[in-house]
């Protein structure tokens, strides 16, 4: 198993940098004339620098000072997204080229070389700076389900459903800040937050007051989440699970609870804690073994997956997250083809499903092809 992992990443940065150097090479070739003699080594260490920051500074960030890390982080997130465009209009750039030079169309030049470059990165410079602001400015969805069964107690439930925060280097305290303020003004009955809160680890949080901001989150009938790939990603998933409780937020491992004697609210694990952290994942019919089946059940589950088992076990509505709906546009086709709904609704018999594209972003601070959202989701209880 280690060695498969191993191998596994090998092959990885092997592709990482073999993108990374067609990308550089590229850039040379066009900035080369306009340097001064000698400049290759300057640019090459600096290209390499950036290209790899942000790898660096995830494998050796805790034993850095805390400003460079942090600054490699951010510089590498950007250059994630820039890495991706330039590889994918400069592919596309290519491939016209050399189909041109067959057909005769084109004749092979360094000119024409260098005329893709510029191309491929104004039009990238054009992506990132749209992606930035798009990623800072979340929407708020709304969703009306209804539900058959009857609820003791409510007729009716405010659910604001926030996945994916990622709070960490890029997903600071301002943007947190603005998140709280707009949920209170959503007033919700129920606050959920489906996974991925942190982005990796949370030790951050006390210098950026994250438990007092989370705690001002004002619900009638609390806050509760679930845990996500990347709380077990940074491997201080207990540390997490503490703060989250000290700000007042009820985590969800496996559990399910009763909320004002009208309905049950359930929580799955993450099914990647198995292979980040050797954790199984409960059986759905364990979790909910002797709840009162005649009661409304919703299901937080991080990713959008193992439906079927939640329809079979009677679930009303599964909340989830996590596909962040591809972040970089044309990703979407991907995360289309991986899940059953990768955004918005599905009915599936009389199970409804509601999958968020999250609020914050991994990696890049970037959202190209889709927008971060808050959601809302007004239930009735008792109608069809």
């Amino acid at each position: 198993m280690r060695t498969t992992r191993l191998l596994i990443i090998a092959v990885i940065i092997l592709l990482y940098g073999i993108m990374n150097y067609y990308i550089g090479k590229r850039l040379w070739a066009l900035a080369s004339p306009l340097l001064l003699p000698g400049s290759p080594v300057l640019f090459w260490s600096f290209f390499w620098l950036v290209a790899f920051s942000y790898l660096a500074a995830r494998v050796a960030g805790p034993y850095l000072p805390p400003r460079l890390a942090s600054a490699l982080v951010i510089v590498g997130s950007y250059w994630l997204a820039a890495m991706f465009y330039l590889f994918l209009l400069l592919g596309l750039g290519d491939t016209i080229r050399l189909i041109g030079s067959y057909a005769g169309f084109v004749s092979p030049s360094p000119s024409e070389a260098h005329l893709t470059t510029s191309v491929a990165l104004f039009m990238t410079l054009g992506i990132v700076g749209y992606g930035v602001w798009n990623a800072q400015n979340p929407r708020v969805t709304y969703h009306e389900v209804r539900i058959p069964k009857a609820s003791p107690e409510l007729d009716k439930l405010r659910i604001v459903m926030v996945s994916d925060v990622h709070l960490g280097t890029i997903i600071g305290p301002k943007r947190l800040s603005h998140l709280v303020t707009t949920v209170n003004h959503l007033d919700p009955d129920l606050v959920l937050l489906p996974g991925d809160i942190v982005d990796d680890h949370p030790g951050p949080w006390p210098e950026h007051n994250v438990v007092e901001l989370l705690s001002q989150l004002k619900t009638r009938y609390g806050t509760y989440a679930v845990l996500g790939n990347h709380e077990y990603i940074g491997g201080r998933v207990e540390e997490t699970i503490n703060l989250l409780e000290k700000a007042g937020i009820t985590v969800l491992c496996d559990d399910v609870v009763l909320v004002k004697n009208s309905f049950y609210l359930a929580g799955r694990n993450e099914k990647l804690a198995l292979i980040m952290a050797g954790k199984t994942r409960v059986p759905l019919a364990r979790i909910l073994a002797g709840i009162d089946r005649s009661r409304p059940i919703i299901l937080m589950d991080h990713q959008p997956i193992d439906l079927d088992e939640a329809l079979n076990e009677g679930v009303d509505l599964q909340l989830s997250g996590h596909t962040h709906l591809g972040q970089l546009f044309p990703n979407r086709f991907v995360t289309r083809r991986v899940y059953e709904v990768d955004w918005g609704y599905l009915r599936k018999d009389n199970l409804q499903v509601i999958v968020s594209c999250g609020f914050g972003t991994w990696g890049p601070p970037i959202r190209v092809g889709n927008h971060p959202e808050i959601v809302v989701i007004n239930v009735r209880f008792g109608c069809n």
